[in-house]
């Protein structure tokens, strides 16, 4: 880990540790259904850094041996990932389960039920987080989230609320996927020079401590996913300017997840995959 990219986050995390400010550290994982290999290592994983994993769940295509799977995976925190993850978008258009074309009588039942059936299968277990499948959900839907049980909503990066609010944000920001490039692992490098280029902006136009969401998706990820998590996670939690959130915190915390006004250089993204 002595190569240019790494040295470079070292710096950045030492910069944080010397102006006495910490960086929160939490990760996302979406589309669990099911007990596989890749949800064992997606747990082992977090048992190995001490880092609690917000487990975004399709209630809908959850099934019964999940529930046992996850009591023996204390570290994976389940939350509500959709629906059916149904594309309802008009064609051409961007994926959306919940987009603005749907009226909001059909997306409350579609998430209520979903809610109840999640509930049913894993009980207490569930936070009280909502993801919407591809990070879309139109601001008039998210704005009735809160009356429908939830208290936060995980998109991604620039995602914002409308006028009629909603639940806290707790965007993620950094993904390990790359998914115009054939739903490929991204090598190490490419995410540590986006990673450190948006910590050294965020220290640099905001003050105290801050939280960065990690994206992950158990079920597509291949060895380079695996290696680059893996050696990020090591690195970043040897240094004392990071400490790892438990994800069934972050709702109850005010101002999590809503920056955005700082520009990097970076394209600006409201979503990761297609």
């Amino acid at each position: 880990m002595n190569a240019p990219h790494w040295q470079a986050l070292a710096l950045e995390l030492d910069h944080w540790s010397a102006s006495g400010r910490t960086i929160g550290l939490w990760l996302r994982d979406d589309d669990a259904v099911a007990p596989s290999p890749a949800l064992d290592r997606l747990s082992e994983l977090a048992e190995r850094f001490a880092a609690p994993v917000l487990l975004a769940v399709i209630p809908l295509l959850a099934e019964p041996a999940l529930a046992a799977a996850l009591r023996a995976m204390p570290l994976l925190r389940p939350c509500q990932h959709g629906a059916s993850h149904l594309n309802h978008a008009p064609a051409g258009g961007k994926k959306s389960e919940f987009g603005a074309e749907r009226i909001a009588a059909d997306v409350d039942a579609d998430i209520a039920r979903g809610r109840k059936r999640l509930h049913d299968l894993l009980g207490d277990a569930v936070l009280p987080i909502f993801v919407p499948p591809w990070n879309r959900i139109a601001q008039s839907h998210a704005a009735r989230l809160a009356t429908l049980g939830f208290a936060g909503l995980s998109c991604f990066r620039d995602y914002r609320l409308g006028p009629d609010g909603g639940p806290r944000l707790l965007n993620t920001h950094v993904d390990v996927m790359d998914w115009h490039g054939g739903r490929i692992g991204r090598p190490a490098t490419d995410i540590l020079k986006e990673l450190v280029a948006m910590l050294t902006a965020r220290r640099q136009g905001e003050a105290g401590d801050i939280e960065l969401g990690l994206l992950l998706h158990h079920r597509d990820h291949d060895e380079t996913a695996w290696s680059a998590l893996t050696d990020i996670l090591s690195a970043a939690t040897a240094h004392p300017a990071v400490r790892m959130i438990d994800p069934g915190r972050l709702a109850a915390q005010p101002g999590i997840g809503q920056w955005g006004d700082i520009r990097t250089g970076l394209a600006s993204q409201t979503d990761t995959q297609v």
